[in-house]
């Protein structure tokens, strides 16, 4: 599984060169370059090549780049590769999977070109049939990460709109089973309202308890919630180091358990404990690098 943050990870349309622009300094774990949704239909082959001259000469530093292109079964989608490959795109991102053949057939097109040796896939988990085989998808070909597409699944399931995303629990919560299992990242959905603000904390909250890496944005005025809710605060980093000090001290006596605020702690708190300190660090570095 890729260990750098994956905190905030921004749309940005392929097609507004503003945009493309500004995103280089935004606080961004990761930004997903869109050729699909965002793009109008005829919009799609300008902003293809946009993209690509953008990516070949632009900078974005530490942040992860992902390019969603447009579905293998449309006009746009082989197109897209090929006009993506000579910038050496560091992940595709495929719309609408609905079984592990559709990232094979993709992986086979990468795979045949130079440029592309390096490239990974993503998919977007938006689809009932994608969802019914999340473990097959997360063991494809070079794949490397989910991000939940929860307003495209919500129309294929036809359920309403909840604060507490019960009607999308069976989807997260699969999706996420079979991300963990296949060592993968994965991303939470977006959140429409991007000016409620105590929205989108809440939603962030549930998605991290769920155990999501992140949530994909739709505004740069949600970056700020996104990355302080998916980073351990002050309080779970001296917990963390608590554990640590107290496990290696009843190691120390030969003992095989600790005891911290009255609660035990057994060798998996540590593990945990570690990766709460790894994940700190490496938001650190992420943040240092961005300057």
């Amino acid at each position: 599984m890729d260990s750098r943050p994956f905190r905030s990870v921004l749309y940005i349309p392929g097609s507004k060169e503003r945009a493309l622009e500004k995103a280089r300094g935004l606080a961004a774990d990761a930004i997903i370059f869109d050729l699909e949704d965002a793009v109008a239909v005829e919009e799609k082959a300008k902003a293809r090549t946009l993209l690509a001259e953008t990516l070949a000469g632009t900078d974005y530093g530490p942040r992860a780049k992902l390019v969603r292109v447009n579905g293998m079964d449309t006009e746009w989608g082989l197109a897209d590769l090929d006009a993506l490959a000579a910038a050496r795109p560091e992940a595709v991102l495929l719309p609408k999977v609905n079984a592990p053949e559709d990232v094979e057939a993709v992986a086979t097109i990468l795979d045949a070109r130079a440029e592309t040796a390096d490239t990974t896939i993503w998919a977007m988990m938006e689809t009932p049939a994608g969802v019914l085989n999340a473990g097959a998808i997360a063991r494809a070909p070079r794949m490397a990460g989910f991000v939940m597409g929860t307003n495209d699944l919500a129309k294929e399931l036809g359920c309403r709109f909840r604060a507490d995303r019960l009607p999308m629990q069976y989807a997260l919560q699969t999706c996420l089973m079979a991300a963990r299992a296949a060592g993968i990242v994965a991303v939470d959905g977006v959140y429409n309202a991007f000016k409620d603000e105590a929205g989108l904390r809440k939603e962030c909250e549930q998605g991290r308890d769920l155990g999501f890496d992140g949530k994909t944005l739709i505004h740069p005025a949600q970056l700020e919630i996104a990355n302080a809710v998916f980073a351990p605060d002050e309080a779970a980093i001296e917990l963390a180091r608590r554990h640590i000090a107290a496990f290696d001290e009843a190691t120390a006596r030969g003992e095989g358990v600790a005891v911290v605020d009255g609660k035990i702690v057994e060798n998996l708190h540590i593990v945990t404990a570690r990766q709460v300190l790894s994940r700190a660090e490496a938001i650190e570095q992420l943040q240092k690098a961005m300057g």
